[in-house]
């Protein structure tokens, strides 16, 4: 996002941050807090602080699939005495299957002592016989050993670990540890948070006639929900007017309280009486107090370090200034508050999720600030025009007064500070708020998903239908240490996944179906790489990351040792391509090429520099994806005489014009 920590971003001379370096500093600032130890229906929602291990193998005892009959295999099709009947919860104890005998079974129930197969009841047939008589029935196929049971330990063998510690646990996880018998589970704490609004002009909503000059508070009610809705603790500090030494009385008492976090909202702008800002940094470490975005602008935090008393050992506290108007305070709340909270949470991914939309109306842009534009984003199905995605509606005038602007807002649309007119149907990056609750997710491209949850995705079926239009299959890998650990967000996955897609006619139909983040690390590398080659058979893999001189540049020594062919073309051009736009390109160590019917491609780590090389592949990549899964009919174009040719810079600058290209300065080196 726009800033450059300079103090000229929005035109002011005090020192103000990009939004992107503000969560940076947030995250690096939060530390996770210490585990608890709770029970299991107070764990939902929580982050394991353990892995947990099966005590016990699931099933414990060789369980029948079907209704049906335990036989021994070996015995055939024919007519048999029924002598037991082992359902679920009756084992039928002390019976042995013997050769010429079955015994009734349920799905579920034990399989008896000498059986080893079950035959389903719809292959069988019960034979007529008296009350007298024993029951017998008649086996009309033939099975084998084995066939539908259920061995010991074939769902969860004993001691295997059924969780792992940084899981968060949801229903189905409840599930697993009750099925394993752990009634208690150590968990990662979530944060108690103080809630407290400043002003004069406030009052209680339940205030009914207004006095000139009063406004009901509703900053502290909304925050008091959002950290509801994060399953925080909350302490409510009410309202305090613009008094120092009252403010500075609340904040004593709310410190020694043991919370985590303190949001206030107001007092942190510009006036005589704002003093929010002032006791903070009396109080702990100022780090930022405004940010280059919109809204949000007088945004405060600081760190807090209290002093042990008899009852609170020492505790960081997190402070929030939030802005006093509503809009503003709420949207900070999402961008910064959520991934603390997540954070001191024990999250491995902190980041909301991101998706790409498409506009539904143009949408004009601040010329200084980048601005987190207020949208209703739902799902798009097909209507017969071929298309299908998110889009996402802009919710109406966007004052950050106005709090109707985020009345049904489910995302936070990122537009740059350009001052231009983005036109209705372009796709922007989408910050998921809330739940997207018009969404059919069964019908989601998940290509179209920026955020985490595309890691380690499946991916989809690629097809070809009868036209002869080729869907080929892409995957996107970012290698990097930081984005890896949750220290920072990543901005050139994102990038790919959008570049891809929007060339994707003239990549013959590629769609990323999947990505993931890994350390610079060369084994974990070609573990995704080796996957997505060998058992998922991608058509194209684009590595983002790790190709420069330093230490943990590694991603080429990972690809060279699994790829069997190499394509030096590919780097020719893309080096061609970055060395008109940085001397630095020359230092790229990329790799690229082919491993079974897989091509690889090492690519640079920075956003512009990734949209720069694809630019440069796309006249050939098409070509080079069919050749590789072995279309004969595919023939290199053929070349044209020299008296023919279009000059290089003739091609090149229409080239740019018509794929609306151009360069922005980038290293291509790294990340």
């Amino acid at each position: 996002m726009g800033g450059n920590g300079n103090g000229d971003c929005c035109g002011s001379q005090e020192k103000i941050i990009s939004a992107e370096e503000a969560l940076q500093k947030v995250l690096s600032v939060a530390q996770r807090l210490p585990p608890v130890t709770v029970p299991l229906y107070e764990a939902l929602g929580k982050v394991l602080a353990e892995d947990i291990r099966a005590p016990d193998p699931l099933p414990p005892y060789p369980a029948s699939v079907k209704d049906g009959y335990a036989v021994v295999a070996s015995d055939g099709p024919g007519e048999y005495p029924v002598i037991t009947e082992s359902r679920a919860g009756n084992d039928g104890i002390g019976v042995i299957v013997t050769p010429g005998t079955v015994a009734y079974v349920t799905t579920g129930g034990p399989i008896p002592d000498g059986a080893d197969a079950v035959v389903q009841v719809e292959d069988t047939e019960e034979v007529n016989h008296t009350a007298a008589e024993s029951k017998r029935v008649k086996i009309l196929v033939q099975t084998n050993k084995g066939v539908d049971i259920r061995p010991v330990g074939y769902d969860i063998e004993k001691d295997a670990i059924i969780l792992k510690s940084g899981e968060r646990i949801g229903a189905s996880e409840i599930g697993l540890l009750a099925t394993s018998g752990i009634m208690m589970v150590k968990v990662y704490r979530t944060p108690t948070i103080a809630v407290l609004s400043t002003g004069d002009e406030l009052v209680e909503p339940t205030t009914q006639c207004l006095d000139r000059g009063q406004i009901r508070d509703s900053n502290r009610a909304m925050l008091l929900a959002a950290a509801m809705q994060q399953h925080c603790k909350f302490i409510d500090l009410g309202i305090v007017r613009d008094d120092e030494e009252e403010l500075e009385k609340t904040l004593d008492n709310a410190f020694s309280a043991g919370i985590d976090i303190l949001l206030t909202s107001g007092g942190v702008s510009m006036g005589d009486k704002d003093f929010v800002k002032p006791l903070l940094q009396k109080k702990g470490i100022i780090y930022f107090n405004k940010v280059c975005m919109k809204p949000g602008k007088p945004l405060t935090f600081a760190e807090i370090n209290t002093k042990p008393t008899d009852d609170v050992m020492v505790n960081k506290i997190l402070a929030f200034g939030l802005p006093g108007n509503p809009v503003s305070c709420i949207v900070c709340f999402h961008l910064y508050i959520v991934p603390a909270i997540r954070r001191l949470s024990g999250w491995a991914n902190p980041h909301l999720l991101r998706v790409l939309a498409r506009i539904c109306q143009p949408l004009k842009t601040d010329r200084v600030r980048p601005e987190f534009h207020r949208a209703i984003l739902r799902w798009k199905a097909n209507d017969g025009s071929g298309s299908s995605g998110f889009v996402a509606e802009s919710t109406g005038h966007q004052m950050s007064s106005r709090l109707l602007s985020m009345k049904s807002a489910n995302a936070l649309l990122e537009l740059p500070a350009t001052g231009s007119v983005i036109s209705a149907g372009t796709l922007v990056s989408a910050i998921v708020i809330s739940d997207i609750s018009s969404t059919d997710n069964s019908k989601i491209d998940t290509s179209l998903v920026l955020g985490s949850t595309l890691q380690g995705s499946k991916p989809k079926e690629v097809t070809t239908d009868c036209s002869g239009y080729t869907e080929f299959s892409v995957a996107i890998l970012t290698v990097s240490d930081t984005v890896a650990s949750g220290a920072g967000p990543d901005r050139s996955g994102p990038r790919a996944v959008s570049v891809v897609n929007s060339s994707s006619e003239k990549l013959g139909g590629a769609k990323v179906v999947a990505t993931d983040v890994v350390p610079d690390d060369v084994g974990k590398i070609k573990e995704v790489l080796r996957r997505w080659s060998d058992i998922d058979k991608m058509d194209l893999i684009l590595t983002l990351g790790g190709t420069g001189f330093t230490p943990r540049d590694v991603t080429p020594e990972a690809t060279k040792e699994l790829i069997e062919r190499e394509t030096p073309g590919l780097l020719y051009v893309m080096m061609q391509e970055s060395l008109k736009v940085t001397p630095f390109a020359m230092l790229s160590r990329s790799a690229a090429g082919i491993r079974g019917s897989t091509l690889i491609i090492n690519m640079p780590g920075n956003p512009n520099a990734v949209a720069e090389c694809m630019e440069a592949l796309l006249p050939a990549l098409k070509h080079a994806l069919k050749q590789i899964k072995g279309d004969k009919r595919e023939k290199h174009p053929r070349h044209v005489p020299h008296s023919q040719a279009v000059p290089v810079d003739t091609w090149e600058h229409s080239y740019k014009m018509s794929s609306g290209g151009g360069t922005e300065p980038s290293c291509s080196c790294s990340h």
